[in-house]
């Protein structure tokens, strides 16, 4: 990004950041999810569970639950891009001298910053209901640093579904299928309780690598080639979404 292109960006992100300030339901309602599910899982269904290790059920489900949070987060993104595009914010900005990039940059930085705070609500609640880790700060850095990625690769998607969709409702219903992936995944079970052909989907989606980095990262264990095929999902996430992005939105606004 250009000096141009950054302080324009800056100024938007600013004005959306304001609107969530005076909004911050947004950010509670999508923390209320992630935490009752906790809540379910850990306190109803946790003790039927078997993960095959002695770590409590908090620590071994929390990953996951950090996924579903920021899976639900960047709905919210995709409605507030629909409703600026109704309303005729993105013609305003056009007869603007700012660069075009930056209505975009804005919107995304936004979702970056607020799934951040309710990934830290998420976090506390869980810390409060036993969980626990002996990680070193490097650890705790390279957990932020792919819960970064992938908040941005989703992100992304979700500027697809706010530039394409119909209807507020259509805006945000992309959604649904990214909240249900955790559940096919390794984040709730061992991959290796589930049916054959489950298994096989469990063991090969992006979930499944992710939630096990971060879990490894967390239990101060090695984390092995998954780290690598997480990054190598959410990095090619995140440059298929953004050039689609890109290309719809210039074709939104020729």
């Amino acid at each position: 990004m250009t000096t141009h292109v950054l302080g324009d960006t800056g100024i938007l992100t600013s004005r959306s950041l304001r609107h969530i300030l005076r909004s911050p339901d947004t950010i509670i309602t999508t923390a209320v999810t992630p935490i009752a599910l906790m809540l379910l899982f850990v306190y109803v269904f946790g003790g039927a569970i078997n993960t095959g290790s002695d770590e409590s059920y908090i620590n071994y489900m929390l990953p996951g639950i950090l996924l579903i949070t920021i899976a639900s987060g960047i709905a919210y993104t995709a409605y507030r891009l629909f409703l600026d595009l109704q309303g005729g914010i993105f013609e305003r900005f056009q007869s603007m001298p700012i660069a075009r990039s930056s209505v975009l940059w804005a919107h995304v930085l936004t979702s970056l910053a607020a799934n951040l705070v309710s990934v830290g609500i998420v976090i506390g609640v869980a810390l409060i209901m036993g969980f626990r880790t002996g990680a070193s700060v490097a650890a705790w850095l390279a957990v932020a640093g792919i819960l970064i990625l992938f908040t941005l690769a989703l992100t992304w998607v979700a500027v697809i579904a706010g530039l394409s969709a119909k209807t507020v409702d259509g805006a945000s219903a992309f959604s649904y299928p990214l909240i249900f992936l955790p559940f096919i995944s390794s984040a709730f079970a061992p991959t290796d309780s589930m049916p054959g052909p489950v298994a096989w989907f469990a063991e090969n989606q992006p979930v499944t690598s992710i939630v096990n980095t971060i879990r490894a990262l967390f239990a101060q264990q090695p984390v092995g080639s998954d780290v690598w095929i997480a990054l190598a999902w959410l990095l090619g996430i995140l440059v298929v979404a953004y050039a689609f992005a890109i290309a719809i939105y210039r074709r939104k606004i020729s």
